[in-house]
């Protein structure tokens, strides 16, 4: 599959990574990606359900592209939505759901995190997902 370049990019460096602590270290920087969705704005409709963390998401639409604002109380979540923020961010909702999940498969990651971290991963996936599938005909 043909990701978005940003994505793609993303993809290969992780893959040419044999290192599982240095693709941790990785997912530690990738935190800084984050475009910050403030504390006070943290709601139930912004909860990640199934997160070993408290993280939100919150999925903003201008001028047809997406602005994906995020947060969590812990660093290697805040990497992990570090990843959703380069896949995502300014792509319009209708090419960012032809996305699959398998990405992060392809990069190594799943491999790389605990089966927790890794189902809240898929949770965060699948909560942004259903909101642009919601989004995709504004």
């Amino acid at each position: 599959m043909t990701y978005p370049e940003a994505l793609q990019e993303l993809v290969e460096e992780f893959q040419a990574i044999d290192d599982k602590r240095e693709r941790l270290e990785m997912l530690f920087e990738l935190a800084d990606e984050v475009v910050e969705l403030p504390q006070d704005q943290w709601d139930e409709d912004t909860r990640v359900r199934g997160c070993q963390s408290e993280a939100h998401v919150r999925i903003g639409i201008a001028e047809g592209r997406i602005q994906f604002l995020s947060s969590a109380d812990a660093r290697m979540v805040q990497g992990l939505m570090g990843i959703l923020t380069i896949a995502l961010d300014g792509l319009t909702p209708a090419q960012a759901v032809l996305i699959p999940p398998s990405f992060a498969e392809e990069m190594g990651l799943l491999n790389t995190l605990t089966p927790s971290r890794s189902n809240g991963f898929r949770n965060m996936y699948d909560k942004v997902m259903a909101e642009l599938r919601q989004n995709k005909g504004d």
